[in-house]
């Protein structure tokens, strides 16, 4: 008659069997997490891309410039450009119409707000008018310097970015990219200067290079990064 299993051989087969029973378990959700990622994946990018189309579509609204190419697949690969205040790679997207140049959108940063860094996102024509101005990240003191935000300003008959939409860059001289309070043309809040006129800087440097580079980036290979482009020739 055969003699029983020690204890001890009866714990470690039940711990092995524990570690099999564990490892299957792991690796049917790991398969399970993957494949629901996979049919997942689809749902998240269509809704990635349709976030950046309204946002791009508020700075160069489609049904008035008629563009009829997919922008979220006609783009460049910036270097950091410091005249868009960008120390990182940025996108800009190309609007055509019948293969024709119409207008950039573009990232841009204002360095200098009152608690941190502006960032922007902004859409300029082909000749230099620019289509519309949107604040996207910043951290202005709320309720006081964030009426930059078109979502945060309460003054919504008369918000305060849209007084970049229809500018034209060359029809406006350098010195009038100001508030009235510097004797330039951009209305302000009392209080609360300092968002203002850095945003207003940082649009007038990003209409600058646009202008002086559109050329060029419209005739670049898609998905070039562009070592010169902010280079001088």
């Amino acid at each position: 008659m055969n003699a029983p299993l020690p204890e001890t051989g009866s714990a470690a087969v039940g711990a092995l069997k524990m570690a099999g029973v564990l490892l299957a378990f792991t690796l049917i959700f790991t398969g399970l997490l993957a494949l629901a990622e996979k049919w997942s994946r689809p749902a998240i990018e269509a809704s990635q891309a349709a976030e950046k189309m309204k946002l791009i579509n508020e700075v160069l609204p489609a049904r008035r410039y008629l563009y009829d190419n997919d922008l979220l697949t006609d783009t460049l690969l910036l270097p950091p450009a410091p005249e868009l205040g960008l120390d990182a790679p940025s996108l800009v997207y190309r609007a055509r119409r019948e293969g024709q140049p119409v207008a950039l959108v573009l990232e841009a940063v204002a360095p200098d707000g009152y608690a941190a860094e502006i960032r922007l996102i902004f859409g300029i024509t082909r000749q230099g008018t620019i289509t519309g101005v949107r604040v996207v990240a910043h951290k202005e003191t709320p309720g006081l310097g964030d009426y930059i935000d078109l979502k945060k300003d309460k003054d919504k008959k008369y918000p305060w970015i849209l007084q970049f939409n229809d500018l034209n860059y060359p029809g406006v001289p350098d010195r009038e990219w100001q508030v009235r309070k510097d004797r330039g043309r951009f209305y302000y809040r009392t209080g609360a200067t300092i968002s203002p006129r850095a945003v207003i800087r940082a649009v007038h440097r990003a209409a600058q290079f646009a202008a002086a580079q559109s050329e060029r980036l419209f005739a670049a290979s898609d998905s070039a990064l562009l070592d010169t482009v902010t280079q001088d020739e």
